[in-house]
C-alpha cells in the first residue's frame, strides 16, 4: 500500500492553523473567563471569528492561505477536532454518577421527554411553513421539516457538559439531570439524524430500517453495560496487576473509548456517543486510576476541546445574516427553538415535582445546542436537505443558544442552594472529598469467618459512606459458608461482592488484589497476641507490606459478640495534628455519627515541664464538655499548642454534627495517659493512629501503639498508613 506523504507546504499550514487557531481560542476564553463567561463560548466565537465571512472578508488572501480549499489539509483539522469532542465526552462519561442518574430517573425521564417532543412538533411546524428559500432546490418540503425537527430537538451534549463543568454545577441535580436528559436527547436525535440521512440518500423511508435501527442501538447499550464493563474492568485490573500505573490506565480509557466509538458508529449512531459510554464504564469500575481523569480533563481543556469547538464555528458563514429575510426567519426559528425547549423541560420538571428554579435551569441548559448542531447543519447541507440560508439559521441557532446558557443559569441558580436532600449530598460529598480515608472509594476486607472479621465488617458499614463498594476476600483454607454469608449480610447500603482466595497464600492472595484499585484494607485481629509478633503472622504481613492504609480492628478483651459495635457510645481517639491521626478521627467520627456517640478527643502533652507551671495536678485529666460552662484554666505555652490541635479535631467533629468533649493531659508517658482515660471515662472503642516502620523481623507501629493493645480492655482500632502514603 503506498502512502502519499504530506508536501512541506501542507506540514506548515497545518502547523500555522493549529498556532492561530489555540492562540485566538485561548485569548477569548481568557477574556470570557474575566467577564464571568464561561471559556467554552470563547472557543466558538474563536471559530466564527476565524470563519470566511469575518477573517475571510477582511483579509482574503491571509484567509484563503491558512485555510485552503484541500480536501486533505481539511481532514487534518477535522480528524483533530473529532478527537477532542471524543476526549470531551470521555470526560463527560467519567463524571457521569450513574447511581444519582437512576435515583432522580423519574425527574431525568419526564425532563427528556418533554425537552424532546415539543421541540420536535415545533420543528415540524416550523419546517412546514418556513419560505421556499430556505428549502433546498433538490430535497423535499417534508424530508427538510424532518430534518429541522432533529436540529431543534437535538442538545449539545459536550458544550451543556463543559458549562455545568466551568459553571461548578455537575454535581448538582439539576447537573445530573441536564446529563441524563442531553444523553437521552442527543441519543433520540442521532437515531433521527440517521435516519432522515438515509431516506435523504435512498428517497424513500422504510419502518423496517428504522426498527432495525433502534435494535441495533439497544443491543450496543445492553452489551456495553454488561460485557464492555466486564471487558473494561478486566483490563484495568490487569494493568494495575502489571504496576502500569495511570498511563497502563489511560491507553485502556483510550482503547475503550476508540471501540465503543466504533461500535457506536456501526449502529448508526456517532462514534463521538460511543466514547460518552465509554466514560461512564470507565468511571464505575473499582479498578479505575484516579490519576487518568485530571490527565484526560488537562489535556482536553487545553488542547483538543478549544480546537473542537473552534473547527465546529470556523465552518460557519454568517454573512447569509445580512439578508433581512434570512435574519428575520432565522430570529423567529431562534425564539420558537428556545420557547419550546424551555417550555418541555420546564414542564417536564413539574410534572416530576421539581422546584420551579429547577425547571427554568433545565430549560437553559438543555436549549445550548452548540457544536453538535453544527454537525448536523453540516450533514443537513452536505445530503442536499438544507440550502444555505436554512444552514446559516441552524448555526446562529447553534451559537446564540450555546451564549445565552451560562447567564441564564447563574441568574436561575443564583442564591438558591437547592433542596435540603441536595445541600446535604453535596456537603456530604465535599466533606469525603476531603477526607484521607472515609471516602467512597473501594475496600478490601480479608475475612477468615471469625468474629473479628464480622467486627471489621460493622466498623466499615457504620463509618464509610453509602455506596463505597467493599469486597469480601475469603482467606484460609476452610472458611464455613455460614460465617461468609454473616459478614456479607452485615452491609445494608452497601454494593459487596464476595471473592475466594485461590491461592495456597492467602498474604499474597490478599496483597495482590489490594493494588487492585482499593483504597483501604481492612482486617480483623486475631484476639490472641501471637509471642513475638505485632498481632500475627498475616495481619503482620499485610500492615508491613501493604501500599495502601490498614484498618486493623480487635475486640476488647470482654470478648463480646461482635454485635456490640452497635453498643458503642463512648469513643476515644487522640488529637495529634499529623494525617494518621486525622485518618483516625474520620473513622472514629464516621462510627460516632451514625451511633450517636460521643467522642472524647484527647491529646497528652510529654514535654518535660514542671507540674507546677501547669493549671491544673499532673496525675488529673482536664475535660471540657460541649457547652458546660466553666472556666477554662490559664494554659502555658505547651497546653495552649495542645488546645489548638484538639480543637481542630473538635470543628471537624462539629461539621459532622457529632458529641464530643475533648482532655488535655499531662504525663511521662502517652499511652499509660491514654490507658488512664480509657478506664476512667468508660471508654467502649479506642480508635489509634498510627506510623509503620519495619523492624528486621516484624511492623512497628510504635511503642504505645503496642502498649495499648496489649493492656487495653476495650474493642481497639489501629489505623496504620504506610511510609510516604498520600491521598490519590
Amino acid at each position: 500500500m503506498h502512502l502519499q506523504s504530506l508536501s512541506e507546504h501542507q506540514v506548515l499550514v497545518f502547523w500555522s492553523q493549529l498556532l492561530v487557531i489555540l492562540a485566538v481560542a485561548h485569548g477569548l476564553m481568557g477574556l470570557l473567563r474575566r467577564l464571568g463567561q464561561p471559556p467554552v463560548i470563547g472557543a466558538l466565537l474563536a471559530g466564527f471569528l476565524l470563519s470566511r465571512s469575518a477573517l475571510g472578508t477582511l483579509w482574503p488572501e491571509g484567509w484563503n492561505w491558512l485555510f485552503p480549499a484541500d480536501p486533505r489539509q481539511e481532514g487534518l483539522l477535522l480528524g483533530l477536532s473529532w478527537i477532542g469532542v471524543a476526549l470531551l465526552l470521555i470526560v463527560t462519561g467519567l463524571e457521569t454518577d450513574v447511581a444519582l442518574v437512576r435515583r432522580l430517573g423519574r425527574a431525568a425521564a419526564y425532563v427528556a421527554l418533554g425537552s424532546l417532543l415539543l421541540p420536535l412538533a415545533t420543528g415540524l411546524t416550523l419546517g412546514l411553513v418556513l419560505p421556499d428559500a430556505f428549502v433546498a432546490s433538490e430535497g423535499s418540503r417534508g424530508l427538510f421539516a424532518l430534518f429541522l425537527a432533529t436540529a431543534l430537538s437535538i442538545s449539545a451534549l459536550p458544550v451543556i457538559a463543559k458549562i455545568l463543568s466551568e459553571l461548578d454545577l455537575m454535581r448538582r441535580n439539576v447537573g445530573q439531570i441536564t446529563l441524563a436528559a442531553a444523553s437521552v436527547g442527543d441519543l433520540v436525535g442521532w437515531v433521527m439524524l440517521g435516519t432522515v440521512a438515509g431516506i435523504a440518500r435512498s428517497g424513500s423511508f422504510a419502518w423496517q430500517d428504522l426498527l432495525l435501527r433502534l435494535g441495533l442501538v439497544g443491543i450496543f447499550l445492553l452489551v456495553a453495560f454488561t460485557a464492555g464493563q466486564r471487558v473494561i474492568d478486566a483490563a484495568l485490573r490487569r494493568a494495575r496487576a502489571r504496576g502500569a500505573g495511570a498511563t497502563g490506565a489511560l491507553g485502556v480509557a483510550v482503547l475503550a473509548a476508540v471501540a465503543t466509538g466504533l461500535a457506536s458508529h456501526l449502529v448508526g449512531l456517532e462514534a463521538v456517543f460511543g466514547a460518552f459510554v465509554a466514560g461512564i464504564l470507565l468511571g464505575r469500575s473499582r479498578h479505575q486510576e484516579s490519576e487518568v481523569f485530571a490527565r484526560v480533563e488537562t489535556i482536553t481543556g487545553v488542547l483538543f476541546a478549544p480546537l473542537f469547538f473552534a473547527t465546529a464555528g470556523l465552518r460557519a458563514d454568517l454573512s447569509r445574516l445580512l439578508d433581512p429575510v434570512v435574519l428575520s426567519w432565522g430570529a423567529i426559528v431562534l425564539l420558537a427553538a428556545s420557547l419550546s425547549k424551555f417550555a418541555g423541560a420546564y414542564f417536564g420538571a413539574r410534572f416530576a415535582d421539581l422546584h420551579p428554579r429547577e425547571g427554568f435551569a433545565l430549560g437553559a441548559a438543555l436549549n445550548a445546542r452548540g457544536a453538535i448542531e453544527l454537525v448536523v447543519a453540516t450533514v443537513g447541507l452536505s445530503l442536499g436537505v438544507l440550502n444555505p440560508e436554512s444552514y446559516t439559521v441552524v448555526v446562529l441557532l447553534a451559537l446564540v443558544t450555546s451564549a445565552m446558557a451560562p447567564p441564564l443559569l447563574r441568574a436561575v441558580l443564583r442564591q438558591w442552594p437547592g433542596s435540603e436532600e441536595e445541600q446535604e449530598r453535596l456537603a456530604r460529598e465535599r466533606r469525603h472529598g476531603e477526607n484521607l480515608l472515609v471516602r467512597p472509594a473501594p475496600i478490601l476486607l480479608p475475612s477468615h469467618g471469625g468474629p473479628n472479621s464480622l467486627l471489621a465488617a460493622r466498623l466499615i458499614d457504620l463509618a464509610w459512606p453509602e455506596g463505597t463498594k467493599v469486597t469480601v476476600l475469603s482467606v484460609g483454607a476452610t472458611v464455613p459458608a455460614q460465617d461468609v454469608a454473616r459478614v456479607l449480610a452485615v452491609f445494608q447500603q452497601k454494593p459487596v461482592e464476595h471473592q475466594q482466595a485461590r491461592n495456597r497464600d492467602p498474604r499474597a492472595t490478599v496483597l495482590e488484589q489490594a493494588k487492585l484499585g482499593y483504597a483501604t484494607l481492612v482486617v480483623g485481629a486475631t484476639d490472641r497476641r501471637v509471642e513475638g509478633r505485632l498481632v500475627s503472622p498475616f495481619v503482620d504481613d499485610l500492615i508491613a507490606t501493604s501500599s495502601i492504609p490498614v484498618v486493623m480492628v480487635r475486640r476488647g478483651a470482654a470478648r463480646g459478640e461482635p454485635e456490640s459495635a452497635a453498643r458503642f457510645r463512648r469513643i476515644l481517639v487522640p488529637a495529634i495534628g499529623t494525617e494518621p491521626g486525622r485518618a483516625a478521627q474520620e473513622v472514629a467520627f464516621g462510627l460516632a455519627r451514625k451511633l450517636e456517640a460521643q467522642v472524647l478527643l484527647a491529646h497528652v502533652i510529654t514535654a518535660p515541664m514542671p507540674a507546677q507551671e501547669f493549671a491544673y495536678p499532673r496525675h488529673t485529666w482536664v475535660r471540657e464538655r460541649a457547652g458546660d460552662g466553666r472556666p477554662r484554666p490559664e494554659l502555658p505555652e505547651a497546653g495552649r499548642l495542645a488546645e489548638r490541635v484538639v480543637q481542630e479535631a473538635r470543628a471537624l467533629a462539629d461539621e459532622l454534627g457529632v458529641a464530643t468533649e475533648t482532655a488535655i493531659c499531662l504525663g511521662a508517658s502517652a499511652p499509660v495517659e491514654l490507658l488512664s482515660l480509657v478506664r476512667e471515662a468508660a471508654i467502649d472503642l479506642l480508635v489509634l493512629p498510627a506510623n509503620l516502620r519495619q523492624l528486621s523481623e516484624r511492623p512497628f507501629l510504635g511503642y504505645g501503639v503496642e502498649y495499648l493493645l496489649d493492656q487495653c480492655e476495650c474493642t481497639v482500632v489501629v489505623v496504620s498508613v504506610p511510609p510516604g502514603w498520600r491521598r490519590p
